[in-house]
């Protein structure tokens, strides 16, 4: 995956570069040729998200049961037009209307992480509660009043645009505090955003261009490795 977005991010760069057209064909070649090994290596990826749904939908939150079951089903819809897509581009369904299927596919996975973010989103509200109660409960509101504001911008609560913009600051801070402590919530929520704008691009819904769609893919796959190598980073369930 790393080395087929790769690929698309040189070729766009050699393109703006105005390389020649020998060499652009050549890594355009070898994209398809990585896509194609890809999509074999996908062979059996719907069954496995279908046993991920079977497991979902048992789980006691009814928020993630919801999303991760249909987020799983639609994985396994993403994967099975992509088999699909491979038996059209290897021959052994000739007269397939690729385009058709490349775009169901996109779908699917669109759809997906569309719920894998508000999945993701939904997490992270519950640990800013959770986060917020236990301050709550530590020391008294006037003391994290005090605490988290200095004197000189207690002084200047009065204005409305001021009270704003403290607030605002302190939100953030407190995002910052939450996904810092919670690495793989952190790294989920990263590697969907960068994923959600392939699917966007390729649907001509928010048209980016092969060279940001090429950057995002090798970021989430950079993502996507470290998970591989450091297992904790993944998240769970």
């Amino acid at each position: 995956m790393a080395a087929q977005y790769t690929c698309t991010l040189v070729g766009y760069t050699l393109q703006r570069g105005g390389a020649a057209g020998n060499l652009l064909r050549t890594i355009s070649q070898l994209e398809a040729h990585l896509s194609l090994t890809r999509k074999l290596l996908r062979l059996g990826n719907s069954v496995e998200a279908l046993e991920a749904a079977k497991r979902a939908i048992h789980l006691s939150d009814s928020v993630l049961r919801l999303c991760l079951t249909i987020s799983h089903l639609n994985k396994a819809m993403y994967f099975a037009c992509d088999n699909v897509l491979w038996a059209g581009k290897t021959g052994f369904i000739p007269r397939l209307d690729q385009h058709k299927w490349s775009q169901r596919s996109f779908r699917y996975y669109l759809f997906a992480l569309i719920l894998n973010l508000t999945r993701d989103l939904y997490e992270l509200r519950l640990l800013m509660e959770c986060q917020a109660r236990y301050r709550h409960i530590k020391s008294p509101p006037s003391a994290n009043l005090g605490t988290a504001l200095p004197n000189d911008q207690l002084s200047s609560l009065g204005t409305p645009a001021t009270t704003d913009m403290l607030v605002l600051r302190l939100w953030l801070r407190q995002l910052g505090k939450v996904l810092y402590s919670n690495p793989p919530l952190l790294l989920d929520l990263l590697k969907n955003c960068f994923d959600i704008f392939i699917p966007l691009d390729q649907l001509q819904i928010y048209p980016t261009g092969p060279g940001f769609v090429g950057v995002c893919g090798l970021a989430s796959s950079v993502l996507s490795l470290l998970t591989i190598v450091h297992p904790w980073l993944k998240l769970k369930p």
